[in-house]
This record gives structure tokens, sequence and C-alpha cells, in this order.
């Protein structure tokens, strides 16, 4: 069942319980980088594995995210500021336990690349802080072969 979250801004991603972050260089610039995320929405689920499909809604100030195994994800943009950074939050999901949800994208630049560093800014309930602590290490793995995978998609 549906349910709507606590809406934060991006302040959240410094404040929020559980922060995970993680970071890779990859070769792309970074302009090439925020167009994969920010502008080609719908090309996640070609590079990230957990992803389903993303759908652009409102013209583009909002998502719907499928990922796979059936979560789902209504999302507001809150920042698209090219080439550097793109976040949104999660206003409704069907995950149980959550509360409010930010994730932020940050680029710079890395040598001839980009280092791109993803923020998983979360609260819920006991429970739900405590699972995602646990999934650190996959989601991690998972962050970093979705990047590899579009750092591949952008360079030839």
């Amino acid at each position: 069942m549906a349910h709507r979250l606590r809406p934060e801004g991006l302040a959240f991603v410094e404040i929020a319980p559980v922060r995970l972050v993680f970071a890779r260089e990859v070769s792309a610039p970074p302009e090439l980088v925020f167009r994969a995320l920010a502008e080609d929405v719908s090309g996640w689920a070609e590079w990230f594995p957990a992803v389903r499909s993303v759908q652009p809604l409102d013209d583009g100030a909002g998502r719907d995210v499928r990922l796979r195994g059936g979560t789902r994800f209504r999302e507001t943009v809150l920042v698209a500021k090219e080439p550097e950074l793109y976040a949104y939050r999660v206003d409704v999901t069907n995950a149980p336990g959550v509360r409010a949800l930010v994730e932020e994208w940050r680029l710079t630049p890395a040598g001839a690349g980009t280092r791109v560093q993803w923020t998983f800014a979360a609260d819920g309930n006991g429970a739900f802080r405590a699972v995602l602590r646990l999934a650190r290490a996959g989601l991690g793995r998972s962050f970093r072969g979705a990047v590899t995978n579009l750092d591949r998609r952008l360079t030839p």
C-alpha cells in the first residue's frame, strides 16, 4: 500500500538519521553524466540494474520510478543544476517503514572525467533504519555497478 512521506528539502541530505554516501570516478565528463541523470530519466533502466523503469512527470519536475522487486516511488526533483547537482525526494512509496527519503547526485570534475557521489538520506521507523544500515554494502555494490554501466554507455 502506498503512503505519503514527509516532504523534506535538500538540507535533509546533511541531517538525515541515515545517510549512505557512495562515490566513484568515471571517465565521462560531468555534463554527460548530468544529462543522463536529469534529462534522460527513462534511460536509467538501461544502466541501473535495480531500476525497472523511470518516467518523467510534470515536464521533468517529478518522476515515477519502479524498481525490480515491486518497490515504487513518486518523486519531486528538488535541484537540477547542470553540471554539478541533481537531487530529488520521494513523496509517495509502497516501501514499508519509510518516513522521508532524499537522494542527491553530486558531480565534480576529476581529471578528464567526473567524481560521482550519491547520497541516500532517509528516515523511517527503527526496523527500516536497521535494514537500511545492513543494506549499505549491497547498495554500494549496486551504485558502483550502475555508475560503471553508465560510464560505459557514455564513453565509446
